[in-house]
């Protein structure tokens, strides 16, 4: 017998589209601040914001992804993720969301995977509908990567 179980499942909302985490990769949702400019970043790479004595990394995904330029504040939060790589310099990092996040129930006949592999862009591990809904799969991995060398690039410059 093979039971498919349904995951809880956030969308947030950014710039041009929704990614599509489980819910235990979301440590919290904040309010959105004017982050602390880090020079040399490239554009994706909002600053650093501060959350619980930390001073995490914020990131556009629209900008990464391509999908935007602007980022509107109004009503902006930040999506405080939980990170997958190990790195103990980087156990967190944010993620601008435009309003707060929605939790979803994610079950098998609900998502379907929708996309051509050859054309995620940046950032993206899989285009999915969700309920007919569209949505992005970030790939966390690779995000945390780009996150640490483009800090690491950043602090050289400095």
């Amino acid at each position: 017998m093979n039971a498919q179980r349904d995951i809880r499942g956030v969308l947030i909302s950014v710039t041009g589209s929704r990614l599509l985490l489980p819910n235990a990769s979301v440590a919290e949702v904040i309010t959105y601040s004017e982050p602390e400019i880090l020079a040399n970043a490239p554009q994706w790479l909002l600053g650093r914001v501060r959350w619980r004595g930390w001073r995490l990394p914020l990131l556009s995904f629209s900008r990464l992804a391509g999908w935007s330029e602007e980022d509107g504040q109004m009503g902006a939060k930040v999506a405080v993720l939980k990170a997958l790589g190990g790195n103990p310099k980087l156990p967190f990092f944010a993620v601008l969301s435009q309003g707060f996040p929605r939790l979803v129930t994610v079950s098998n006949q609900g998502l379907k995977q929708s996309h051509d592999i050859k054309d995620l862009p940046l950032g993206v591990h899989a285009r999915v509908t969700l309920n007919d809904d569209p949505a992005v799969v970030p790939d966390l991995l690779s995000v945390e990567l780009l996150i640490q060398k483009a800090l690491d690039q950043a602090q050289a410059a400095a």
